[in-house]
């Protein structure tokens, strides 16, 4: 076993093993794999050992954060919680269930196996060799001690070896390739029929008594949801700032702070700039033997560089600040003295040499020029220092209070009011889903508690509270009629298209000719993917059974036409022996049977364990 260890822990089953290692461990925890200590409450039962409450909870922590770091806008708000713990808990039991099973099979590592496979891992490695440093910290970084991460590497190197043998066994027919390439790879020639809305127009009728029934049979689709109006509180960074008062002498003493670099810096510089490539260095080399030797920084510009507009003026480029050029040429130019010139420089330009020709400066403007861009700035900077501390008496305050009204005084905040809020939201800040959810949560809604402090944007906090709940209302007949109408409307003309291109197709099959059908289309040897007509029409052409001796026809139907399909031929796709595309195919396909089976193996040994749960 130790030397099918050494062979494989560069291939492919050890990075499966490491990679789904560190992710187990990372999301589950060390618990999930060695499990708890003895003695503790215990939230399920497998074959007989126990999944304890302490490491289902700190699985649950993690998991916790790692869909939180999987969004966008990390928000607490948006976890469901119940449905995190249902999935943990499922985990944890199949977990235990792989484990015990590669137990019972005999397969296990010792010590000298996992010393082989760690050492030969790569992230353990430090210019090909190991390097127990590195691994220590890496091990460390996981939140674990060395001994937690080879008992855990026991354990999930013998369950992934199971994985792994059971999908690469996996086996495909090379007929059912074969022939899935040429179904694939088949292209079809037909013809199409169009059968406007306008054709069937005349025939479309809808009553009141119609509208009646159908406003009867669904009246459940015809409410207005359950909604509340609340009342809520919000803090954002923009506001505080907008009341911050600023006087003269904070005024003076940030002016005078940021004076320095209100003065603008400018740099004229001049360049030669060269293409990289093999015998850039040799090039350079000598237009630097050249500059050593006296010629003129201009005259070896106009004759070597590839920027032709600036190499017409010697190479100069004219003055420009900060933020203008490259990185790398940034830097550079303003690492110079005045008439000195660089080493070359590599940008996705080329090869540049630098000379810096001059600098200016601009002169500080006046205090009383920005006056009004400082106090904003200042203003910004103050209200990004009290945010957080007024953000946090916020969330205090309305968490101990009955009502907005106190935390609101208490902090020169308002209080405002939203109408008409459903589960689905309402206008902002009530389209933020985390609000909502917690709007409608049982605390806020039944019990009468303010909500939670939620981040609703970038330093905009919101907290709120129920005022009044309205139930789910039926609505009035009359404010839906219309609605109705224009519904039944187009069911109907829906159902006459059908018909129509069914009479059409019934008279084609009998070998007559239907009037007044207009034109057929014609298309020839079109694959599956191809644009050419819409892709309801392409299903359907890609529906049909082949056609022997006559058309097969068929009908696509949409809510303003439909389509009469006949189709005329079908040509099989080409596949070619040993093709690239066809050695892909098989082994997608040898990949999903060995997937498939290895789910119906896990599914086998969860059924068949002995599961309790408190």
């Amino acid at each position: 076993m130790l030397q099918d260890i050494r062979e494989n822990a560069q291939g492919t089953i050890a990075k499966i093993i490491i990679g789904l290692l560190i992710v187990s461990l990372s999301i589950w925890g060390m618990d999930a794999i060695v499990g708890g200590f003895s003695g503790e409450p215990e939230v399920a039962t497998v074959n007989g050992e126990d999944i304890t409450e302490r490491e289902f909870l700190r699985v649950v922590q993690m998991e916790s954060q790692r869909r939180l770091s999987r969004m966008e806008t990390p928000d607490p708000s948006m976890l469901n919680e119940d449905q995190i713990r249902t999935d943990v808990l499922d985990s944890l039991i199949q977990e235990q269930v792989l484990i015990q099973d590669a137990n019972a099979q005999g397969l296990e590592l010792n010590d000298a196996d996992i010393d082989a496979l760690i050492t030969q891992m790569p992230q353990f490695q430090v210019d090909g060799q190991f390097n127990r440093d590195r691994f220590v910290s890496t091990v460390r970084n996981m939140g674990m001690g060395v001994g937690e991460f080879r008992e855990a590497m026991r354990k999930q190197y013998v369950v992934n070896q199971i994985r792994a043998g059971i999908v690469q066994s996996g086996l495909v027919a090379d007929e059912n390739a074969e022939q899935l390439l040429q179904i694939q790879n088949q292209t079809r020639s037909f013809r199409v029929l169009d059968i406007p809305a306008s054709s069937v127009a005349d025939s479309i009728s809808v009553t009141d008594a119609d509208i009646e029934t159908f406003y009867e049979e669904n009246s459940g689709a015809f409410q207005k949801p359950e909604r509340v109006d609340a009342a809520y509180i919000t803090l954002s960074q923009g506001a505080l700032a907008e009341s911050i008062e600023i006087d003269d002498a904070e005024l003076q003493a940030y002016y005078e702070r940021r004076s320095a670099d209100l003065a603008s810096e400018e740099r004229r510089a001049s360049h030669i700039l060269i293409e990289d490539g093999r015998e850039a260095d040799e090039t350079m080399a000598t237009i630097q033997e050249r500059l050593a030797a006296g010629e003129s920084f201009a005259d070896l510009a106009r004759e070597y560089s590839i920027d032709a507009v600036s190499a017409e003026d010697g190479g100069d480029l004219g003055y420009a600040g900060r933020g203008i050029y490259a990185e790398a040429f940034e830097e550079a130019l303003f690492a110079l003295e005045e008439g000195e010139i660089s080493e070359p420089v590599r940008t996705s330009f080329g090869v540049h040499l630098i000379r810096l020709e001059d600098v200016r400066e601009s002169e500080v403007p006046s205090l009383a020029e920005m006056e009004e861009q400082l106090r904003r700035e200042l203003a910004r900077e103050q209200a990004r220092e009290r945010f957080a501390e007024v953000r946090a008496e916020l969330a205090d305050s309305a968490y101990a209070a009955d009502d907005l009204a106190g935390p609101a005084e208490e902090l020169g905040l308002e209080v405002r009011e939203a109408t008409g809020i459903t589960r689905d939201g309402g206008q902002a800040p009530f389209d933020h889903a985390g609000l909502v959810r917690q709007l409608f949560s049982e605390d806020v809604l039944e019990a009468g508690y303010n909500t939670e402090l939620i981040d609703v944007g970038d330093n905009v906090s919101v907290v709120a509270r129920v005022r009044e709940y309205h139930e789910a209302e039926q609505l009035p007949l009359d404010e839906v009629r219309d609605q109705i109408r224009a519904t039944l409307e187009q069911r109907k003309t829906r159902e006459a298209l059908s018909e129509r291109a069914d009479t059409i197709i019934a008279e084609l099959e009998a070998g007559n000719t239907p009037e007044g059908i207009g034109e057929w289309a014609s298309y020839e040897g079109l694959a599956r993917n191809a644009s050419d007509v819409g892709p309801a029409i392409m299903q359907q052409v890609f529906s049909l059974p082949r056609p022997a001796d006559d058309a097969r026809y068929g009908k696509a139907v949409t809510p303003n036409s439909a389509a009469v399909i006949a189709l005329d031929e079908v040509t099989d796709g080409q596949v070619a022996e040993e093709s690239t595309e066809l050695n892909q195919l098989r082994e997608f396909l040898a990949s999903l049977e060995g997937q498939r089976e290895y789910a119906a193996y896990q599914q086998f040994l969860r059924n068949r364990a002995e599961v309790e749960r408190p």
